[in-house]
């Protein structure tokens, strides 16, 4: 297969990336670890709200996926899912091969690493018996909130997707618990405000300073969490049917490591003006680039797919790039507004 860039990663970056690439008549090929596109926001918090969008109030981390992939549809670009990306070789005619671990073999003439926090998974609360609980009872994300209807759900942490969780799933639960090593939590002061309020309605429970000590029930179905006192020792027990971990994610950038590529902090260094690696017409955008003054946020990302692929189509054609606005070029297949 042959294409012109290939895009390591399906999350919203990398999928706005192949609209970004078509508006310059570049081809794509995208690859992804995951069974799905959509990155984390798929993965891991679908139906959560955000709000930084331009354009959007607020949107479903779903229906921004969905979006943008209708965004990208008129270009084509080709998914390749459930595939990690193991070798990227050099030719001669300075392209290069991308080799995943299924055997799927690219030619392309560069490749735009949009890989998020590389591969990932949630921290795991080390309580005796949990795994029995996994996906019945104990989740680390939220999937479908319509599940926690009238339910008596244990949240435990006290970061951001802790805070928010509450505040969202407060809307159709019957009783939440947040359970926290501290009394502050690390979320913003609207958020918290937001939790005072809930908790002066009795929609929830904030149970600090408490760690999770002890999980009960029978067959995969949770009943109680047991949570001890951090200083008095004191345990008390939680009548609940699901508990929410949320203790941050383990990342791993697994064969990202091998490729020869400047690194730092876990993250991938790139020249700012036009996000190129250390390695000749590969690229990084997203939360896993770092340069001085990056801001991991969706909307940087999306400006940083932008100065790429205008990097990239002065690479491989050799030539500056004959801008216009998407007002004035529009895009084959869709009509412009009348």
């Amino acid at each position: 297969m042959k294409t012109d860039i290939v895009i390591i990663g399906a999350g919203p970056v990398g999928i706005f990336t192949a609209f970004q690439a078509g508006m310059f008549d570049m081809k794509c090929h995208i690859i992804d670890v995951l069974d799905q596109a959509g990155g984390q926001c798929t993965a891991l918090y679908p139906e959560k709200p955000i709000y930084d969008i331009p354009g959007y109030p607020v949107i479903t981390a779903q229906k921004l996926i969905e979006q943008l992939m209708e965004q990208a549809s008129p270009f084509k670009p080709i998914y390749h899912l459930s595939q990690k990306v193991e070798k990227i070789s050099n030719n001669c005619d300075q392209s290069f091969i991308i080799i995943t671990n299924t055997g799927t073999e690219v030619k392309c003439k560069a490749v735009i690493v949009a890989a998020g926090n590389g591969m990932f998974e949630p921290n795991r609360p080390p309580l005796n018996g949990i795994l029995e609980y996994e996906n019945k009872s104990v989740f680390y994300s939220v999937n479908k909130i319509s599940d926690f209807q009238d339910k008596t759900i244990v949240i435990a942490g006290g970061g951001d997707s802790a805070a928010d969780w509450t505040v969202e799933l407060s809307k159709v639960a019957k009783k939440i618990y947040v359970i926290h090593r501290r009394k502050e939590f690390r979320c913003t002061p609207e958020t918290r405000n937001k939790l005072e309020s809930l908790e002066s309605d009795g929609k929830i429970e904030l149970v600090v300073p408490y760690q999770l000590h002890e999980l009960a029930g029978g067959n995969g179905q949770l009943s109680t969490v047991i949570v001890k006192n951090i200083a008095s020792k004191e345990e008390k027990e939680i009548s609940a049917d699901f508990l929410l971990p949320f203790f941050g994610l383990s990342m791993n950038l697994g064969p990202i490591n091998n490729w020869g590529i400047q690194l730092e902090h876990s993250r991938i260094v790139v020249d700012p003006a036009t996000l190129k690696t250390s390695r000749d017409r590969i690229y990084a955008i997203g939360d896993i680039a770092i340069y001085s003054g990056k801001l991991k946020l969706i909307l940087s990302g999306f400006a940083e797919s932008a100065m790429a692929c205008h990097d990239i189509y002065k690479v491989i054609h050799n030539s500056p790039v004959n801008f216009q606005y998407s007002t004035s070029k529009g895009i084959h297949g869709k009509e412009k507004l009348p």
